[in-house]
């Protein structure tokens, strides 16, 4: 599952990271409120965890973009305020849980779950590309039938990508995607994931064709 983060306790918001990806989830991490809004309108996510006091702009304000906009992400809201009227107002915004800080990862990974679990049903259907099937509910991706057991950094490197079908991918695109927006990683890094994708996927008809300066296209024949 792809779950963005927007908090600007950078603390905090890498130790969720970690914990997340731990468990084979892509993250996207982002510590503005302006920056958070404009990620997540224009990428899908499966999850959003958002902390209510940013700069810029506030996660109630995010918030009602998405839902104005008709984006009905799941959101978990944070926030330091644990008043009851507060969550009222969170939850009254759209917000599908709430969590005051300081919290247990414990309680997080259970309420991630929890809203995973209540997704729609036709979210988590089985795309098919040629030989390959994808289960994005499950994150379980088969050839000819068979479980391909993909190492989770190239997993999430292969959502990206079928996230953007025909479409050429950027490598900084791919690393935001991996490591989180901002992350400090070098381009050799994709260079390798996408390396090791086309030899694991070229027997079932999968290409990654490289535009030179541009970045990277999957065909699927």
């Amino acid at each position: 599952m792809r779950i963005v983060i927007v908090e600007d306790n950078k603390g905090l918001a890498q130790g969720i990271a970690h914990r997340l990806r731990d468990q084979g989830h892509a993250v996207d991490l982002l510590h503005d409120g302006d920056q958070g809004q404009q990620f997540l309108a224009r990428e899908r996510a499966d999850i959003a965890i958002i902390d209510i006091n940013l700069p810029r702009l506030s996660g109630l304000e995010i918030l009602k973009h998405m839902r104005a906009s008709g984006d009905r992400t799941p959101v978990i809201l944070l926030t330091a305020r644990g008043d009851t009227k507060d969550r009222v107002i969170g939850l009254d915004a759209g917000a599908d849980d709430y969590l005051v800080k300081p919290f247990d990862m414990d309680e997080l990974d259970a309420r991630v779950r929890a809203l995973l679990r209540r997704k729609p049903r036709e979210e988590e259907s089985v795309e098919v590309l040629g030989r390959l099937s994808f289960d994005r509910a499950g994150r379980r991706l088969q050839a000819d039938g068979e479980q391909l057991d993909l190492p989770r950094r190239e997993l999430a490197a292969f959502e990206c990508f079928l996230d953007r079908t025909d479409q050429i991918v950027p490598k900084a695109v791919l690393v935001d995607h991996l490591y989180g927006v901002g992350a400090d990683v070098e381009d050799k890094v994709v260079e390798v994931y996408v390396s090791r994708l086309r030899k694991r996927l070229a027997p079932f008809g999968v290409k990654f064709k490289v535009a030179r300066g541009l970045g990277y296209l999957m065909k699927v024949n």
